[in-house]
């Protein structure tokens, strides 16, 4: 692998990254990683602190001249979203992502690459092994489990960073400077049920829907792209109450922040609907194909037979929880009325899992207006709880309020207009970045994130482009030898 890898550019940021990728480095189960970064800043003789939680931070002081800039915070997340397609054969817990290289983009075989944040990781690294990039005093601040809670920079205590400036390398487009975010909250709805005797004369089948292009379900979520889960539980609507059929279990999706791609179902029809079944499995699915055509143009509903099981979900109570999912909203919920094209309000679905007595629905639910946050989440609270779910909130962060005419944002403003001779767009995103954790501590610390281009972030179809990565280097670069003088 390291080959195909000797002749991009820049160098160093593409030697870390393939050193990084050799780690596995799931969020909650980052202890390689950690370790792997906490040697790599004491082998160049840095100061380096792992704080209580596992965030490691970094220190280098000013190359000779810039001892009078401002100090900065490089800032990335060490996790990264492991997702895989259903036929890939690959152990996240024990192997190293295998990249490829395909023209202009760097991708991985069959599994999500790690760009997010995996190359913002590389950059810093590259900038504290170096020799000859000017910079003033840094204090790289690697974070933990930032795709599943941000508890890393929840936990990050006031008085740990040095620095006047943030500088966040988690974006995903080159043109872009993002100077706000949503906040999130995890929804958790739980229950149980009775297994019920399956009826006697009847014909198992697997319903599977796969193909889906999925995402990341922030900054993908306005693209309109199908969710397994919805569409799962849209057909078995149907199928129950047009059939009677009783289900044996649900499994769909997985990450709360990734639109699900994959859902199975596996349920009981009386042999005397097969026919009718059938049919209406065929009839659901075309129509459905149809309408994601242009979304999900890989999308598949397939129909399988499978082995019969003793028991089933009671049918009142699958009927019950399949109407609650049906009513929980999904997808976009407000546009923001303040800046033109930006998601405001979200949720998404990102797990359904129904089986052995118990059944849990999990969402993810964003906004950049912390009150209707609540209120969202409030809404799917109350859908679940209608059926008998204890519902639980969790993972809550807040959003980041853009500041436009701060230093930092004038000054790389400036420099994209010089560099790239156009304008950047500068803007707020409806995906969770760390920031405005961090700022909850450091509220007078100035701060911007910015990055490469990275498509299909969280799905197995993650790349990241080679040239983009150069552009943002240099780019990382200049901004680093104009930072301001301190005053």
């Amino acid at each position: 692998m390291e080959k195909l890898f000797a002749n991009l550019q820049p160098a160093g940021i593409w030697q870390h990254f393939l050193q990084l990728n050799a780690i596995p480095r799931a969020s909650k189960k980052e202890q390689q990683v950690i370790e792997f970064m906490a040697a790599f800043g004491k082998s160049l003789g840095l100061e380096t602190v792992i704080d209580h939680i596992g965030n490691v931070i970094i220190r280098k002081p000013a190359t000779p001249g810039m001892e009078s800039r401002m100090p900065v915070v490089l800032q990335g997340h060490l996790d990264m979203v492991h997702q895989k397609n259903a036929g890939t054969d690959f152990d996240f817990v024990t192997q190293g992502i295998k990249m490829v290289v395909e023209g202009d983009w760097v991708k991985a075989e069959g599994t999500t690459l790690g760009a997010d944040n995996g190359i913002g990781v590389a950059a810093i690294m590259t900038i504290l092994a170096s020799n000859d990039v000017a910079h003033p005093a840094i204090d790289a601040l690697f974070t933990i489990d930032e795709e599943t809670g941000m508890t890393g920079a929840l936990e990050l205590q006031g008085g740990m960073l040095n620095g006047n400036i943030l500088l966040n390398l988690d974006t995903e487009e080159d043109t872009e400077l993002t100077i706000g975010c949503a906040g999130g909250i995890d929804v958790t709805a739980k229950g149980s049920y009775i297994d019920r005797p399956t009826k006697k004369n009847v014909k198992s089948y697997r319903l599977t829907v796969s193909g889906l292009t999925g995402g990341h379900s922030g900054m993908d979520i306005h693209l309109g792209r199908g969710n397994a889960n919805k569409i799962m539980n849209r057909l078995l609507l149907e199928i129950i109450e047009k059939t009677g059929a009783q289900i044996y279990s649900i499994d769909g999706g997985g990450l709360r922040n990734a639109i699900p791609r994959e859902s199975v179902a596996e349920m009981a029809v009386s042999e005397d609907v097969v026919e009718i079944f059938e049919a209406l499995v065929k009839a659901e699915a075309d129509c459905i194909i149809k309408e994601y055509r242009t979304t999900d143009a890989a999308l598949d509903i397939s129909l399988s037979t499978t082995a019969h099981q003793p028991v089933a979900i009671d049918s009142e109570k699958a009927l019950a929880l399949i109407r609650a999912v049906y009513t929980c909203p999904n997808g976009i919920y407000r546009m923001s009325p303040d800046i033109e094209h930006l998601v405001q309000s979200s949720n998404n679905i990102a797990r359904v899992i129904v089986r052995d007595g118990e059944y849990t629905v999990m969402c993810l639910t964003r906004s950049s207006v912390d009150t209707e946050k609540i209120d969202l989440a409030n809404a799917i609270m109350c859908a679940f709880e209608l059926v008998g779910a204890n519902v639980e909130f969790s993972g809550s962060y807040p959003g980041w309020t853009p500041e436009p005419n701060s230093s930092i944002v004038k000054l790389m403003r400036e420099l994209y207009e010089t560099m790239y001779h156009s304008k950047p767009n500068v803007n707020a995103c409806h995906a969770g970045l760390e920031c405005g954790i961090i700022g909850r501590n450091y509220p007078k610390m100035e701060m911007i994130s910015f990055g490469p281009n990275i498509r299909g972030a969280h799905s197995p179809d993650e790349k990241v482009q080679i040239s983009s990565v150069q552009k943002f280097w240099d780019y990382l670069l200049a901004t680093l030898k104009n930072i301001p003088l301190m005053q």
